[in-house]
């Protein structure tokens, strides 16, 4: 029995590791039934604060922020993972038309919409798919209750109404996400980015009759204004933003200087595991696996796919572990298939670099850096470049 055997990246624990392993199973099985799929969760082994963060100054700091430039889709979805009322906020800027002082108003329709939506059966079996039927009530709520949404409300007129279904529905699905990620929560929808407009379309569609793309009024000052906001600095508590972004960079730093434990906890697994074994690989997984392979012969090891990965990149500045650039990679190393996104700044190709060892696929998950790092594995053209070269 071919056993798969998953390699995490950096800054994964626990919780966001077992719901990264039931998706990869599932889509393993769903073609390979036969394959076992097995864990390897190194975490465990990374980095951590052994001095109760006495290493950190207490006062506040600043954290930059740096957008890409991507198209204006891209770029809304990146705001709206940082703050879900974003669209509602550039809403709020239209200027007040004057109307009817009396009688029902446009914006109170919406409201009543917004707040008297029932999903239909398939809206509530996408929520249930993206894995935020139980928080959407609460998202929802959220939304209406925000200054935003009853600033933008004050703008609607009868000409425009329908322009802001879509926007409402993009606020309260990207609300159920953040709150998702609050309860260490990890839905596929954070994820599929195709998953993520599906349900955006018929909560859309359950508004009301409406335009499901961009605004075109709104597309120019979107692009304006997501540029500078990137470029300003999120203040905070140090410690707080210490525990959020030290995970990631503490293991990265932790593997480079003491990685033979994780090579060896990945080996343990390997010995363990039922021949031949595949090592599916994400981030830094695939740098240990990487390195272990040169350095031992493990021949029960037939494939090594590595998932947006920078080994190749730290060969080319001769900053991988286990071999110096310009040597050869072993004969014994396995077949390499490497998985990489250009919307990914993380993924590196390696073909150029280790010519006829490695094959690189590329996918496009149309989510912005960073989510686009995590997102391959709700990507179907992930699974349709693994599962074909599965012994």
């Amino acid at each position: 029995m071919t056993t798969v055997i998953f390699v995490h990246g950096t800054g994964i624990r626990e919780p966001e590791y077992n719901e990264t392993f039931e998706i990869i199973e599932q889509k393993i099985h769903a073609e390979r039934p036969d394959i076992k799929v097995a864990p390897c969760l190194w975490g465990a082994l990374g980095a951590r604060f052994n001095g109760n963060r006495a290493s950190v100054p207490l006062e506040d700091a600043t954290l930059a922020l740096s957008p890409g430039e991507e198209d204006a889709d891209i770029v809304l979805w990146g705001q709206l993972y940082r703050d879900p009322l974003y669209e509602l906020r550039l809403f709020s800027l239209k200027p007040i038309e004057s109307g009817n002082p009396f009688g029902e108003q446009p914006g109170d329709v919406l409201q009543s919409r917004v707040a008297s939506l029932t999903p239909t059966l398939e809206l509530e079996a996408k929520l249930q798919e993206a894995g935020i039927a139980e928080i959407f009530a609460q998202a929802r709520e959220a939304v209406i209750r925000s200054k935003p949404y009853h600033q933008a409300l004050l703008r609607v007129s009868e000409s425009d109404l329908s322009e802001y279904y879509a926007a409402i529905a993009r606020a309260i699905a990207a609300q159920a996400m953040f709150l998702s990620e609050q309860q260490e929560k990890f839905p596929p929808i954070l994820t599929d980015a195709q998953l993520r407009d599906n349900v955006v379309e018929l909560l859309t569609l359950a508004l009301g009759d409406a335009e499901l793309g961009l605004v075109g009024w709104f597309l120019k000052p979107l692009v304006e204004l997501a540029l500078p906001m990137g470029t300003n600095y999120v203040r905070g508590n140090r410690l707080e933003l210490t525990d959020k972004i030290s995970p990631m960079p503490g293991d990265i730093l932790l593997y480079q200087t003491r990685g033979e434990k994780i090579r060896a906890f990945i080996q343990e697994q390997i010995a363990q595991a039922e021949p031949p074994v595949v090592l599916l690989a994400h981030s830094l997984g695939g740098i240990a696996c990487v390195d272990l392979l040169v350095q031992q012969q493990l021949s029960q090891v037939e494939l090594l796919v590595t998932v947006g990965s920078q080994a190749p990149f730290l060969y080319e500045i001769n900053a991988l572990h286990s071999l110096e650039y310009g040597q050869l990679l072993p004969e014994h190393f396995p077949e390499w298939l490497n998985i990489y996104d250009l919307r990914d700044f993380l993924s590196y190709v390696g073909n150029k670099i280790f010519p006829d060892r490695v094959q690189d696929v590329p996918v496009d998950s149309r989510q912005p850096f960073p989510r686009s790092h995590g997102a391959y594995w709700t990507n179907a053209k992930t699974w349709e470049a693994i599962i074909s070269r599965l012994p």
